[in-house]
């Protein structure tokens, strides 16, 4: 209820008047006056209420009058009076009733009631209601009420004291409250400027409303108070305290600010007054020395004083919270005092107020950045706040440095006190890790041998203090051990947490404020105010020092978790922020600081000593040792939880970590992760310090470079506590999410880090050169990681980062370096090309070239291990990114094929992994330039020398490739065409000529050409395997897929591809080594063919050329077109000439299947039967050669072969129309004539005896060459018998003969002839005797003019003939005769012996031919002119002649035969041509032939049987059986000498002419009984033949039968002598048979006398018959039985003779 209301009012008037009641009734006895005044006052207020209707009002208008009573009452002085009118004037007050005049006059019963010490308690309560009511009480009233309660203060009561200690304070805030709400009420009115004067006069209170007077004289009267000083305005004043009025002034000043802030005479008081006491009050505190002795001061308060000590501090903090501004000076002054009282000289108790006091200071950011602005940033200024972080520094150390004397005793310190006996039981406990027990509770500092325990002195940013609050000691207290180090450590803490928010928050606002103008001026340039961050940069610079000097001392004494952990968090937001103002040596420093704890004590590294080093040359490092320089002492507190290796280059010892650095650690992995942005270069710190942690602890990179936990791998194993053990995952994890948050780093700190990492590699890489301990691999590890997670920016940082890898890393010697170094690369390069990029890799043809280059960079290394990482990382690229790598595929390429023979078999095995997955799967995905990039790189696989079957499968690889091209030729064509257009579009840009291989062919062809050239480059390659695949490949492809190419490709496949190849081979063969060759590797087995270099050239050699041929063969149509196809054919031509002419065999032999094939005599597919049997007709020979297969897997030849074509070329005759394209036949012909002159060159070479003496080995070409050769003319004949000439056909001559004449080898021999008993031709033989088959029947049915050749033909027989008898000579070769040597002689030749053929069985088949040609040529003009018959009966003189002395007895068989043949055929011919004289020198040839027949020199061999012999007679029967029909018939054609020859001879046969030499032996050979007989009837019959046409005919028989006659009249004779002579003894068998067959003969004749006209007989045969009778008869004593049977038989006919002759007798002698 208010106390307006009419309720209040009425209970007002109630009281009062109740009041009055009491009162009267009170003093009615004692004192009247009262009493009387208190009933007329009852009166007045019942007359109030009833005149007014405001009754407070009136009430206060006349409350002189009413208070009056009271005031009456209470100067009577009656305690219960008293009290009562006490009372009843409150209850006045509280209705605010009493007027000013009323206040005062209550104010002066007060004061007497106060002087007569009456009702002190109610006095005071009195005062207050009446002051804090109402505004009544002003000016001297107020000071007078104020004074009241000053002296009831200073009372002897106790509680009265406290009392009015509490008023006085009420009061004077009362007073100050007044004045604020006076500013209150007249704030909005404007005042006029009050006229300005002097602030000299400290009165100038003129200008003062009146509250605001009151304060100003109160406030004034406390200062001089203070002083000492007599009052101005509180008149009255007895006595004073000094902390009293400290108190007070102190509680003004903090409460009511702004009353010093708006008012400048107040402002004025602050400076002139309050400031200058201030420091006077000081001087004691600063003089005194701690120590030193207080005798010499005069008065007793220069000695320090507690209280007011304390008090100042107190006025000081406020004046400085508050007034700083104003104060600018007096603050630096005060300050300056502040830190010197920090001094060690100074009482504990000073020391620790003022260690509070600098607390309150540093929980109060913005007032230290004032600081800093107003002094540290002036010029000549002190720079205070340096100078206070400082302070709290060193005064932290001198706790350290200083015991506290005497103070020990007030802790409760472990047993023995502080310092040594915490050693003690330290060393006492060994099985505590050097942690005794009963420290392990409390938190405490501990540096060598300080122990300082830690306390809680006051909630984290609040500086609550307990000696400041001290308000009612005397004495100074005592200091408990450790409070100071509390409060300054919670100090430092505090001053660097407001710091660092209060910066930070700013530091955000103008981020936000840069984002937003950004936002709204998008073109312009935001620029911040300069001056904020000069103030903060000059904040940390002033600080930074100080702080890590006292907390690097504090982290090395800290033995409490929280206390380290707390340290550290102020060191990493120092070094954040330091490197968020960019302000890098603060920064490295605290960075440092961190590094050190978290490593071993006294750990060498270079990085953190130099960066110390630099630390303790600054002036104010406050006794830089023990920042630096860490203390063994300190280990003795710390739980040891690793022992490990340290990093060096050199071995040392283990080294030792504890808890705290593992806590650091932690500290440090914090700071890199959440601060990374602001580290810049200090990274190289952080980073090493992790780097030797990391080895330390031994945590070794794994997959992706993520640590994990792994054995040390030499040394003293590590060893970790279990403790550490679970710590190490989550290290290993923090480690790793630190770099992945490299991620949030923009593109500068990013590359600090990636710098940091590659010196930190650099670092680890010197440590690991020159010997073989593990290296550190951190720093490779963590590039691959941040590598891994930033690759959405990949390339800002790709470049740095691969360049170290590649230029570094991977070339290091030590190979666990190289190794990570080449995981790290490939891993990057793979995580790269597997990102997702935006835009995508298939559009950023630049990043996917930048992420694949490194790849191909690895090329240049030269170590294995590296490569064959590259080569796996590139198979993976394959298996996943194969189908998207497009620009990228020439340096993948580039990397598979960048492989050399020193590399070795595993890197060349996986290189071609590589390559056969990029040929199986990607040809189609990949541009179509780069397939030429595929071909080289195959065949550079194929041209390695390390790995057999890596170069044989490249071929085949190369095979596959070139169906590739066939299937997809037109994609490819159009592809390339168009990638053509657009070189060419540059090129002419540029003005250069476009530079290509083989340029002119279009861009698919040259593909091919590529292709083609690779596998020509394959061909002539060292190793014989690989030569002959890639022939086959090379001829198949060519012959599969030529007919893609254009026409003027050809030309260049002509030229520069199959020639240029052969060339490369036929040097290459005839250079070759010819030494043989050792069975590789001991069980390889290398057949004796191959066994030599040369041998296996040789084998290249034969692909070579008929892979060449197949091809001219194949394609003749299409490269007839070419314009040169005849140059070509010269070329191709001359080839085959040098290989056939080459010393070896298999060459040789192949180069005429080639030569063949060209030519297109290839075995026939049997089309039909007929024209099979045509053929045979024809006498075409089979070919004997194998065709080689003839067109590949190709189109079907354009010209086939078939029969019935060849029929068609071999017979002239046009059966069907030529195929298109016909070349015209002149062409054609030249054609055939160069292949002619090739054949005729090759033969003559070939076939050419050595000349000269042989000792020297000469090569002899093989039977199958020669057959082959021999072979081809036939075919080769049918294309140029129309210009075939004479002299072309003695130029065959030579070459047959020549080619027949060659011996064979002994050891081939037993192949060729397939026994010696078998007469069987060679086939080199049959082949020659074809080739003159094939000319002779080409002339038969050719023109006359080819008849003259036929002489010539049969002279090549006839010297073949010859050979059965004289085989023909090889140069001076010595040969031995196969048909006298016997098969087992031959075996033991000497393996080099030359065996000559059997040449009987060719000559007899020669022989044949001669009979069967002229049986169809005999009456040709040319045979006839020529002299054949002649020349055939002149060959056939030598077997006849030799008989039984030919090499094989069936030659002379044949050549009687032949010759019976020949003369049936060609005596007719003679006959005829008689008078031409032709055949005059045949005759006696032919005479001399009967001659050495009939009558041989030779004896028929002894073991001939008779059978045999009656066979060989018969034989000679046969030929005087011709005589008789075709010869002597025919005499008058034939010339007399002749006849008389044959008559001779006929003579000769009819008798047995032996010769008397004959031994004994020899008697019983068989006389020709058969023979005689047929040889004596031809003479007879010729001697009576009626038929006497001629003259000469009787002649001829004439001569015969005188010579008959005279024959056995001489046989007759010499028996009869011999048998006299011989008496008893018998005459040889070989007489005695003589005699029977002339006695047989006579007789015979005798007959045929009788037989024959008589007129035919001439008279003088009868003369001669008659005269032989006597003679028979002398013979009749004879004694052999048979001898006198025949002459039985010859004596009966003479009975004939007997009779009387005719008369006609005389007339038959016509």
């Amino acid at each position: 209820m208010s106390t307006s209301s009419p309720e209040a009012v009425k209970k007002l008037l109630e009281n009062m008047q109740t009041d009055l009641r009491s009162l009267s009734m009170e003093c009615k006895k004692k004192f009247p006056p009262v009493k009387e005044a208190a009933e007329s006052g009852i009166v007045k207020i019942k007359t109030i209420a009833a005149r007014n209707t405001d009754i407070l009002a009136a009430l206060k208008e006349n409350s002189s009058e009413v208070v009056q009573p009271f005031l009456m009452g209470c100067g009577t002085k009656e305690p219960k009076i008293t009290q009562l009118c006490l009372a009843a004037i409150q209850r006045l007050m509280s209705h605010e009733v009493v007027s000013e005049a009323a206040a005062g006059n209550i104010i002066n019963m007060l004061w007497q009631l106060m002087e007569n010490g009456l009702e002190e308690l109610k006095l005071l309560q009195t005062v207050l209601v009446l002051l804090t009511t109402n505004t009544v009480v002003h000016d001297e009233v107020l000071s007078k009420a104020i004074v009241l309660c000053f002296r009831l203060h200073f009372t002897k009561d106790n509680i009265t004291n406290n009392t009015a200690a509490a008023t006085v304070r009420q009061v004077v805030t009362v007073v100050f409250e007044r004045m604020v709400a006076e500013d209150e009420r007249f704030k909005g009115i404007v005042e006029q400027p009050p006229p300005v004067q002097g602030n000299t006069n400290r009165r100038s209170v003129s200008t003062l409303r009146p509250s605001a007077k009151d304060a100003y004289m109160l406030f004034q009267d406390l200062c001089q108070l203070v002083n000492a000083d007599a009052p101005y305005w509180l008149v009255g004043m007895t006595e004073m305290t000094r902390t009293f009025g400290l108190e007070l002034l102190e509680s003004v000043l903090n409460d009511f600010p702004g009353v010093f802030l708006q008012h400048q005479e107040f402002s004025f008081l602050l400076k002139e007054r309050v400031c200058p006491l201030v420091i006077k009050l000081f001087s004691p505190n600063i003089k005194f020395r701690q120590g030193s002795s207080s005798a010499a001061s005069p008065a007793p308060v220069e000695k320090p004083y507690f209280p007011i000590c304390m008090r100042l501090l107190r006025v000081v903090s406020v004046l400085i919270k508050h007034f700083y501004s104003l104060l600018v000076t007096e603050c630096e002054i005060f300050l300056s005092l502040l830190v010197k009282f920090l001094d060690g000289e100074k009482p504990q108790w000073l020391r620790a107020v003022a260690v509070e006091s600098v607390h309150r200071l540093c929980v109060q950011p913005h007032l230290l950045r004032s600081f800093c602005q107003s002094y540290d940033m002036k010029q000549h200024s002190t720079k205070v706040f340096r100078d206070i972080v400082n302070a709290l520094g060193s005064f932290i150390q001198s706790l350290f440095i200083v015991p506290n004397a005497g103070n020990a005793a007030a802790v409760s310190a472990p047993a023995g006190g502080s310092g040594s006996g915490v050693q003690g039981t330290a060393q006492g406990g060994p099985g505590t890790g050097g942690v005794s027990g009963t420290l392990t509770t409390q938190a405490a500092f501990e540096y060598r041998g300080t122990w300082i325990p830690l306390m809680t002195v006051s909630v984290q940013g609040s500086a609550k203090a307990t000696y400041l609050e001290m308000l009612d000691k005397v004495e100074p207290p005592s200091i408990p051990e450790g409070y100071a180090m509390s409060v300054a450590f919670s100090a430092l803490l505090d001053l660097v947490r407001g710091i660092t928010s209060m910066i930070e928050r700013e530091l955000a606002m103008e981020e936000e404020a840069a984002a937003e103008f950004r936002e709204a001026h998008p073109d312009q340039e935001w620029k911040p105010q300069p001056g904020a961050h000069l103030v903060w940069e000059e904040m940390v610079s002033a600080c930074w020092c100080g702080l890590l000097a006292a907390l690097s001392l504090l982290l090395d004494a800290s033995t409490d978790e929280t206390a380290t952990e707390n340290i550290l968090k102020a060191e990493l937001t120092m070094a954040s922020l330091c490197g968020r103002l960019g302000l890098v040596t603060p920064r490295d420093a605290f960075i440092t600081a961190i590094c050190k704890a978290s490593l071993p004590p006294h750990y060498a590294l270079t990085v953190l000593s130099s960066n110390a080093a630099n630390l303790s040359s600054k002036a104010y490092s406050i006794q830089g040792q023990s920042v630096q320089i860490i203390s063994p002492s300190s280990e003795s507190h710390q739980q040891v939880v690793a022992v490990g290796q340290p990093l060096t280059a050199q071995p040392q010892g283990t080294v030792v970590l504890t808890a705290k650095n593992i806590q650091c650690m932690r500290t440090l992995l914090n700071l890199a992760h959440c601060h990374g942005a602001v580290l810049g270069t200090s990274w190289q710190l952080v980073l090493a310090t992790l780097q030797h942690l990391v080895w330390i602890l031994g945590l070794k990179p794994g997959v992706g470079g993520a640590l994990k936990p792994g054995r040390a791998v030499e040394g003293p194993s590590t060893v970790l506590t279990t403790a550490v053990m679970t710590d190490l995952p989550v290290i290993s994890n923090i480690l790793s999410r630190l770099f992945e948050s490299s991620q949030y780093l923009d593109d500068v700190s990013l590359h600090h880090l990636i710098n940091a990492l590659c010196s930190l590699s650099l670092e680890a890489m010197e440590m690991a050169y020159g010997n073989n301990k593990e290296p550190s691999l951190f720093a490779v590890a963590k590039l691959l990681e941040t590598g891994l997670v930033n690759m959405d920016r990949i390339e800002i940082l790709w470049r740095p980062l691969t360049g170290h890898l590649l230029e570094k890393v991977c070339q290091h010697p030590n190979s666990r370096m190289r190794e990570w170094g080449a995981e790290a690369l490939t891993a990057l390069i793979k995580a790269g090309l597997a990102y997702k990029h935006d835009p995508p890799l298939a559009q950023n043809q630049r990043l996917q070239l930048l992420l694949l280059n490194p790849l191909k960079e690895l090329s240049n290394v030269l170590h294995a291990d590296i490569r064959q990482k590259q080569l796996e990382c590139v198979l993976q690229i394959l298996q996943s990114q194969g189908d998207s790598l497009g620009p990228g595929w020439p340096l993948v390429l580039g990397v598979i094929g960048a492989i050399r023979n020193d590399q070795g078999e595993s890197l060349i095995r996986t290189a071609f992994q590589c390559l056969q997955l990029v040929v199986t799967d990607f040809l189609p995905t990949m541009p179509c330039t780069c397939l030429q990039i595929v071909v080289d790189v195959a065949g550079s696989f194929g041209l390695q020398n390390q790995e057999l079957n890596i170069s044989l499968t490249s071929i085949g690889l190369l095979w596959n490739i070139s169906d590739y091209f066939f299937q997809r030729g037109e994609a490819i064509t159009q592809e390339l065409e168009r990638e053509e257009e657009a070189l060419q579009k540059q090129a002419q840009e540029r003005g250069e000529t476009l530079n290509r291989p083989f340029h002119p062919a279009p861009p698919f062809d040259c593909l091919w050409l590529c292709l083609y050239a690779k596998l020509g480059e394959l061909c002539v390659d060292p190793r014989p395997a690989v030569r002959k695949s890639a022939g086959q490949t090379l001829f198949s492809t060519i012959a599969a897929h030529g007919t893609l190419l254009q026409q003027p490709t050809w030309h260049i496949v002509v030229w520069k591809v199959l020639f240029q190849l052969l060339d490369c081979v036929r040097t290459s063969s005839t250079t070759a080594d010819k030494e043989k060759i050792e069975s590789g590797g001991g069980n390889i087995l290398i057949h004796h063919s191959r066994d030599t270099a040369e041998k296996q050239w040789a084998e290249t050699w034969v692909l070579t050329l008929a892979g060449v041929a197949r091809i001219f063969n194949t394609r003749r149509y299409l490269l007839q077109q070419l314009g040169d196809f005849f140059e070509a054919w010269e070329v191709l031509l001359n080839h085959i000439q040098s290989a056939a002419l080459s010393k070896n065999n298999e060459v040789s032999l192949a180069a005429l299947k080639s030569f063949q094939e060209i030519l297109q005599i290839v075995t026939p597919v049997k089309d039909s039967d007929k024209a099979g049997d045509a053929l045979a007709a024809m006498g075409v020979p089979p070919v004997l050669i194998d065709p080689l297969s003839a067109s590949g897997p190709g189109r079907p030849l354009v010209r086939s072969d078939s029969l019935v074509e060849r029929l068609t070329r071999y017979n002239g005759a046009e059966l069907q129309a030529p195929p298109p394209g016909e070349e015209s036949a002149l062409e054609d012909s030249a054609l055939w004539w160069s292949a002619w002159n090739t054949w005729y060159r090759t033969g003559t070479d070939s076939t050419r005896p050595p000349s000269g003496p042989t000792e020297k080995l000469s090569f002899i070409p093989s039977q199958p060459f020669l057959t082959a050769l021999i072979q081809i003319f036939p075919a080769l004949y049918q294309h140029i018998k129309a210009n075939f000439s004479m002299e072309d056909l003695k130029k065959l001559g030579v070459i047959l003969h020549g080619a027949v004449s060659v011996p064979i080898s002994s050891d081939a021999s037993p192949f060729i002839l397939p026994s010696y008993t078998e007469a069987v031709l060679t086939s080199l033989q049959e082949a020659v005797l074809t080739a003159l088959d094939v000319l002779q029947k080409a002339i038969c049915v050719g023109p006359e003019n080819l008849q003259v050749m036929y002489p010539a033909i049969f002279e090549q027989l006839l010297l073949f003939v010859e050979f059965s008898c004289k085989p023909p000579q090889y140069g001076r070769m010595e040969t031995k005769h196969v048909a006298n040597a016997k098969y087992n002689q031959i075996q033991l030749f000497a393996p080099a012996e030359w065996v000559a053929l059997n040449y009987v069985p060719f000559a007899e088949r020669s022989l044949e031919v001669v009979v069967d040609l002229y049986h169809k040529t005999a009456c040709h003009k040319a045979v006839i002119n020529e002299k054949v018959l002649q020349n055939i009966i002149k060959t056939l003189r030598m077997p006849l002649g030799l008989k039984y002395a030919c090499p094989s007895e069936s030659t002379w068989k044949l050549a009687v035969s032949s010759l019976l043949k020949v003369l049936s055929i060609g005596l007719p011919v003679a006959r005829q041509h008689a008078s031409s004289g032709k055949f005059d020198t045949m005759w006696p040839e032919l005479a001399n032939a009967f001659e050495d027949f009939l009558f041989t020199k030779s004896t028929p061999p002894d073991n001939l049987s008779i059978q045999e012999f009656q066979k060989n007679e018969a034989i000679d029967v046969e030929v005087v059986q011709l005589i008789s029909t075709e010869i002597l018939p025919f005499a008058n054609f034939i010339p007399k000498d002749f006849v008389g020859q044959i008559m001779t001879m006929l003579n000769k046969g009819s008798i047995h002419s032996q010769s008397p030499s004959f031994t004994e032996a020899e008697i019983d050979v068989r006389m020709r009984e058969d023979f005689s007989k047929v040889c004596f009837e031809t003479l007879l019959q010729f001697s009576f033949s009626n038929k006497v046409s001629t003259p000469q005919e009787g002649y001829i028989s004439r001569m015969a039968l005188s010579v008959l006659l005279k024959r056995s009249q001489d046989v007759l004779r010499r028996y009869v002598e011999d048998e006299r002579l011989s008496g008893r003894c018998p005459l040889p068998r070989q007489q005695v048979t003589e005699i029977i067959f002339v006695l047989k003969a006579i007789s015979t004749l005798m007959d045929s006398l009788k037989k024959t006209q008589p007129e035919n007989v001439d008279g003088n045969t009868w003369a001669q018959v008659i005269a032989l009778y006597p003679t028979l008869v002398e013979c009749i004593t004879c004694s052999s039985s048979e001898v006198s049977s025949a002459l039985k038989e010859a004596l009966g006919p003479f009975k004939d003779f007997m009779q009387p002759p005719v008369s006609k007798v005389q007339n038959g002698e016509s």
